[in-house]
């Protein structure tokens, strides 16, 4: 049998629903998911395979102006693993529409580009028709799906078309492998989406969540994780009143895990202050960003 395999690199702005759709499209929850922007800073893969194809589906960073180091590392990581990439797709969100940084990155794109507008569930027929219309001026753009990552809508249309596009090649995964994110990385994500999601304005964006144990143990698995924020004012916000904050967020967090693990998990959680946290290296390397952009 021929096997066929594709690197998808799937970009856009922040916030229009990458990590949603690359949730739908793998079947299982593989990348966190925040209402807030920038929720995913580095690139998370998953795998999907069907019959004698495999696409390794590229979840990367919103693109967005960058103001400092970390915002660089991400956008560099956008564009690289878009560069890479066997097939490109461009989410776009329905509700805002082809805005000028969307032209921007279909400009800059030197690849054939599959369109997504995103959230068309959100949005009345006769808006849609009319975004579709703007779109004949990019010659890059070879198909267009109109898809909504949330209630599935379309989403096969477009995973059918991923899969019959994807050139001959050798695997790199198992069938039954899901995502190339090691469990305790995966685990930090998940605490960090929880931050995100019981946090307030911009906190989560001043901290980071950081591995230090994951031990696997007969009938359960121990995780610490440092929860590192760069000032002692934003520690005290994250534990909150008689450190009820941090309690509702490890809660949170480790019901997730063993759900997304199948096996109860033992969750600590340590909040460290370090200055200037986003100018550590090692803050950098276990994501795959590159520190020196």
């Amino acid at each position: 049998m021929t096997h066929k395999f594709a690197f998808v690199a799937i970009i856009g702005q922040t916030n229009v629903g990458k990590s949603t759709l690359i949730n739908r499209l793998v079947g299982q929850k593989i990348s966190i998911v925040s209402p807030k922007v920038q929720t995913t800073r580095s690139r998370v893969r998953g795998v999907l395979t069907e019959k004698e194809t495999q696409l390794v589906l590229v979840d990367t960073p919103g693109i967005f102006t960058p103001h400092r180091r970390l915002d660089r590392a991400m956008i560099d990581c956008a564009w690289t693993e878009s560069e890479d990439a066997d097939l490109q797709m461009l989410v776009v969100d329905a509700k805002k529409g082809l805005t000028e940084q969307d032209s921007q990155i279909l400009k800059k794109i030197n690849k054939p580009v599959i369109f997504v507008l995103n959230k068309v569930d959100l949005v009345q027929k006769n808006t849609l028709i009319a975004q579709l219309e703007n779109l004949n001026q990019y010659k890059n753009i070879t198909s267009v799906f109109c898809i909504s990552a949330t209630t599935g809508e379309n989403v096969k249309e477009l995973k059918d078309y991923l899969l019959d596009h994807a050139p001959n090649g050798h695997w790199l995964f198992s069938d039954d492998e899901l995502t190339d994110l090691p469990d305790r990385l995966f685990c930090a994500e998940i605490t960090r989406e929880k931050l995100f999601l019981y946090l307030r304005q911009e906190l989560p964006y001043q901290l980071a969540v950081e591995p230090v144990l994951f031990k696997e143990q007969s009938q359960s698995i121990r995780i610490e994780q440092n929860i590192i924020v760069s000032r002692l004012a934003h520690k005290s916000i994250i534990l909150g009143k008689n450190g009820q904050m941090i309690k509702k967020i490890g809660q949170a967090a480790r019901l997730e895990m063993t759900k997304q693990l199948g096996k109860k998990v033992n969750l600590f959680l340590f909040v460290k202050v370090r200055e200037n946290w986003d100018d550590d290296i090692q803050q950098y390397n276990p994501w795959g960003l590159n520190f020196n952009v």
